[in-house]
């Protein structure tokens, strides 16, 4: 594809993943969309307010400026989906600041980013084991209830426990009990 009368497809509708083909030139550059800020926080339920924080605090090293206007890639859309993840992952802006440092430093620093995934992996997981347990109280209750409901009352059921129980709900009710 180095002449003129070589064609690509060309995006038309990123949404719909419509194309068509033009004319290139010479050599062609990496295609990549651009975004306005709008369009990132409509991607992302992200406020504006929010995005400009993330850009004063370095976390789009290189997001492009035309007259004033950030100008968001790929790249960008990229690296919000990873600052999302760690945001969520209970990571500080701070560190995940840290992060993006290491990121533009390039291959030597592989190893303290992926010891940074590394931690976040073992605090979600901790973090989803302590939701499970909190999930098998609520269906446990949620069971506990609707027999009430039936029965008129809660006697049937405290004679159940703590350990007669149907299977599955004991198992619920077990584990929501743990130490």
């Amino acid at each position: 594809m180095n002449n003129v009368t070589d064609t690509v497809k060309t995006p038309v509708s990123r949404e719909k993943n419509t194309y068509e083909k033009t004319e290139t030139p010479e050599k062609i550059p990496t295609l990549k969309s651009t975004y306005t800020i709008g369009r990132i926080s409509e991607m992302f339920h992200i406020p504006i307010s929010t995005l400009r924080y993330y850009d004063s605090e370095g976390l789009f090293p290189d997001i492009r400026r035309d007259a004033g206007i950030r100008k968001f890639t790929d790249r960008e859309v990229e690296q919000l989906h990873v600052i999302e993840c760690l945001k969520k992952s209970g990571l500080e802006i701070k560190a995940i600041k840290q992060f993006m440092k290491w990121c533009s430093e390039g291959s030597s620093t592989y190893g303290l980013r992926r010891e940074l995934f590394l931690r976040q992996k073992e605090a979600v997981e901790a973090e989803i084991s302590r939701l499970e347990k909190t999930l098998d109280m609520i269906r446990y209750k949620c069971w506990y209830y609707g027999q009430a409901i039936k029965d008129g009352n809660e006697d049937r059921i405290s004679e159940m426990l703590p350990d007669k129980l149907p299977e599955e709900i004991q198992a619920l009710y077990d584990h929501a009990h743990e130490e």
